[in-house]
This record gives C-alpha cells, sequence and structure tokens, in this order.
C-alpha cells in the first residue's frame, strides 16, 4: 500500500471516531430524553464537540504519520501534551492520573502500569482510539497487532485494555479490506476472525459470544450479553461496539443509531463503531460532518 494511501484511510478512520464521538456525547442527557430522541431520530444541529476519544485518536493519527508505526516515547509525549492543552475532555478519572504524571515528567511505563494496584488499566481507551491504526496497516495484520498493543501499552497495560484495542484494530483492517474486496467476512465469521487474532481474555470471549446474537436482536439483549461500555472496561464496550459494527456496516448513520441506543457510554461507543465503519460503510451523513468540531481545524492537530 502507497504511503498516500495509508494516511488516508487513517484519517478517514479519524473523522469517523470524531463523528461517532460527536454524535453520541449529544446525547448525554437524561435517560428518557436521550430514549425519545433516538426513538424519533432527532439530531441536535447546533455544534458538536468532541471528547478525549477524538483528542487520543488524533495523537496516534499524528504519530503514524510523523513516524510511519507507533513510537510509545512520543506518542506518550503527545498525549501528555494534548491533555495539558485542555484537559475538560471528558477523561476517565484513571486517564487524567496517569497524563497528568507523564506531563509532570514520569515515565510513562510507570505511569501506565502502577494503577488499579499496579494490574494497569483494562479501561476501553485503548480500543477508542485503535481504529486509525487498523486503517494504516490494513496490509499487515501482524503490523496491525504489533502496533495496536503498543498504542494501548502507553496508557492501558492490563491485558483487557490491550486485547480491546487489539480488536478495534483488527476490525477496522478487515472492515478496510473488505471494502478494497480483498476479505469476504461476513457476520459470525468476521467476529471469529477478530477472536482469533486476541489474547486469552474476557475480551475474546465476549467477542466470542456475539456470535451467538443474530442481527435481529434486540438492543436490549446484545447489551445484557455483550455490555454498553457503562463499565468503562474494554470488556464491558469492544465486543458491543463489533456487532454493532459487524452487522450495520452498510450505513454509516444506521450503525450510529444502533450503537447509541445501547446507551452506557454513548460517545465512545459509537466512537469505536464510527472509526471502524467509516472505512467500509457505503454512504457517510455528509451533514453531520457539517455539525461537528473538525479534528484538523482544533488545536490537538498540530
Amino acid at each position: 500500500m502507497k504511503q498516500e494511501d495509508r494516511i488516508r484511510y487513517a484519517k478517514r478512520a479519524l473523522d469517523g471516531i470524531a463523528l461517532g464521538d460527536c454524535f453520541g456525547q449529544t446525547f448525554f442527557v437524561p435517560e428518557e430524553i436521550a430514549c425519545q430522541r433516538i426513538q424519533d431520530r432527532e439530531i441536535l444541529k447546533s455544534p458538536w464537540h468532541f471528547t478525549d476519544d477524538t483528542v487520543m485518536a488524533i495523537g496516534i493519527y499524528r504519530i503514524l504519520e510523523q513516524y510511519g508505526e507507533i513510537n510509545q516515547d512520543e506518542l506518550a509525549k503527545v498525549f501528555a501534551a494534548n491533555y495539558e492543552l485542555d484537559w475538560h475532555r471528558g477523561y476517565g478519572g484513571t486517564a487524567h492520573t496517569i497524563l497528568r504524571n507523564i506531563a509532570e515528567g514520569k515515565d510513562w511505563q510507570k505511569a501506565a502500569s502502577e494503577v488499579f494496584d499496579g494490574m494497569g488499566s483494562m479501561g476501553n481507551g485503548g480500543a477508542m482510539r485503535a481504529a486509525p491504526i487498523g486503517a494504516y496497516f490494513a496490509d499487515d495484520l501482524d503490523k496491525v497487532l504489533y502496533n495496536a498493543r503498543a498504542s494501548a501499552e502507553v496508557t492501558h497495560t492490563h491485558i483487557e485494555g490491550i486485547a480491546g484495542a487489539m480488536a478495534v484494530a483488527a476490525a477496522s483492517a478487515l472492515f478496510l479490506n473488505k471494502k478494497l474486496g480483498r476479505y469476504l467476512g461476513e457476520g459470525i465469521d468476521f467476529l471469529r476472525d477478530i477472536a482469533d487474532t486476541l489474547p486469552e481474555s474476557d475480551t475474546k470471549y465476549k467477542i466470542l459470544s456475539a456470535v451467538s446474537i443474530p442481527k435481529e436482536s434486540s438492543i436490549e439483549f446484545a447489551v445484557s450479553v455483550l455490555g454498553n461500555g457503562i463499565r468503562l472496561t474494554a470488556q464491558d464496550t469492544v465486543p458491543f461496539c463489533l456487532w454493532c459494527a459487524v452487522y450495520f456496516y452498510a450505513s454509516m448513520e444506521e450503525a450510529l443509531w444502533t450503537a447509541v441506543s445501547a446507551l452506557g457510554d454513548r460517545d465512545t461507543i459509537c466512537a469505536i463503531v464510527g472509526g471502524m465503519v467509516s472505512l467500509v460503510a457505503d454512504e457517510l451523513p455528509q451533514q453531520w460532518f457539517r455539525y461537528m468540531e473538525a479534528p484538523e481545524k482544533s488545536v490537538f492537530f498540530k
């Protein structure tokens, strides 16, 4: 794959993350109101702002653009610098701790590994920013997995946090290859192919659980089995995102409406789905892009 194509696909994934993130963020309102808006397919036309999901994905994209791979030391610096530019972007409590420590000069390996009594974070933060990696290395799955792991380790050293990032990156690569006619897997086979790339983890086995949930299942049932990110962990977030993307990838709008219907961690669920589906969907909702905060116009895109 030519370098310019790698960058173009990675940027497409970044834009998909940003769109999903901005869209999902607008549904952090009282649940009754959110459910009514989802039922009516009502979107807000005022500016949509992105969260830490997009800020960190911008960091991934810029590192890939500059180095052609995940340089962990430089990625840690970018994450910390962007955090200091605006830490009011919805970062989780553990992310605040890790990024503040890195910004103050602590080695990122130590900052990331010492949280949760030395177990490291199993959060969904590694997954939410991983789609550009799958897009960039789509012609080499080994590089996808290696770089996804490297990207997660800067903030998430627990195997679940790592597996979540690997799963989303692998799925993103497969979706792009599907778009390019290089991969034909659908539904159950797609989910199994993703699971086969992952280390032993709850995330892997919950993805395999998604195999038994048909497309026609209710969102409530899918959430009861797979989660919806309410626990903010990879294993409670990524399996539903993959199920949603695998069965609704033909339309970005439909995929995002399905994703936000899960409620839970709305911005991150939609960011993950948006990043993956942007690489394969036949159509993207151009009007929605006009409502959202554009990553390349932000202070973080430098």
